[in-house]
């Protein structure tokens, strides 16, 4: 089409020719572009039903990858948080037994020897109750003193 167009203004035709020329060319670039535009539009929706299909096998693949990272996520979570309990109450129990170490060197009763005085107070307060309400019974005539004045009576005769 170029080429025409050249040989048309090169070689001294007229400008009605010219213009004709020109016309032509733009009517088939016009209905190049009618055409382009038509085969876009009827094979857009094959390519646009071909990328859904793909997006969805894409996204059963990605949900099924991300499903397994997260359940594999979790579980070292898990097993990190019973690592981390289990260094806690060990370091727990060490420092329970450094303070009860401290303390007995310190001469502090632990909680058993103050159960065991508790105990041993309890008995012996029954005791002296039981001693106490059998002793009134068992009690002693006392010893009546003379009185005052019949001493020096008798210690002027």
């Amino acid at each position: 089409m170029a080429k025409k167009l050249k040989a048309l203004a090169g070689g001294g035709s007229s400008q009605i020719d010219l213009a004709k020329a020109i016309r032509e060319s733009a009517q088939s670039i016009w209905l190049a572009g009618l055409g382009a535009f038509s085969k876009a539009q009827a094979e857009g929706n094959k390519v646009f039903d071909t990328l859904v299909k793909q997006g969805r096998s894409l996204e059963s693949v990605t949900r099924k990858l991300a499903t397994d990272k997260v359940s594999e996520v979790t579980s070292n979570v898990g097993k990190a948080a019973n690592r981390a309990t289990a260094t806690w109450d060990k370091l727990e129990q060490v420092f329970e037994d450094r303070v009860a170490r401290a303390l007995q060197r310190l001469g502090v009763p632990t909680n058993r020897d103050i159960q065991a005085l508790s105990k041993r107070v309890e008995q012996l307060t029954e005791s002296v109750q039981k001693l106490s309400h059998a002793a009134p019974a068992a009690k002693k005539p006392s010893v009546k003193r003379a009185a005052p004045g019949r001493r020096a009576a008798a210690k002027s005769k």
